[in-house]
């Protein structure tokens, strides 16, 4: 069975930095591609930015060259740094794997989740 666990959220001021883990078990952590979603209060959960298998990355428009992805294959895991942070990044982060061309789980029927971590940026 799946599990992903993340850790390293925090609380930080504007301008910090804070570099979130996923770990991942029950899963063949290399051949999938990863993403990082956030969901900010009062929105829906939404995309933070992907890397595949090969180590391809992409970022949503807000990321601004803030934030990177990367993956360790060997530990199973995924990291989000993100640095220069600001108050709109506050909220619950979470990861996720995918196969297929889409990183939404609801596009393969899927909707499980890990717990998250909080991130809070004070002003």
């Amino acid at each position: 069975q799946v599990q992903l666990v993340e850790s390293g959220g925090g609380l930080v001021h504007l301008g910090g930095s804070l570099q979130l883990s996923c770990a991942a078990s029950g899963i063949d952590f290399r051949i999938y591609n990863w993403a990082w979603f956030r969901q900010t209060p009062g929105k829906e959960r939404e995309l933070v930015g992907f890397i595949t298998s090969g180590r391809n990355t992409n970022y949503a428009g807000f990321v601004m060259g803030r934030f990177t992805i990367s993956r360790d294959n060997a530990l199973k895991v995924v990291y989000l740094q993100m640095n220069n942070l600001k108050p709109d990044d506050t909220g619950v982060y979470y990861c996720n794997y995918y196969a297929g061309r889409s990183p939404y789980p609801r596009d393969y029927s899927r909707d499980y989740w890990g717990q998250g971590t909080q991130v809070t940026v004070s002003s």
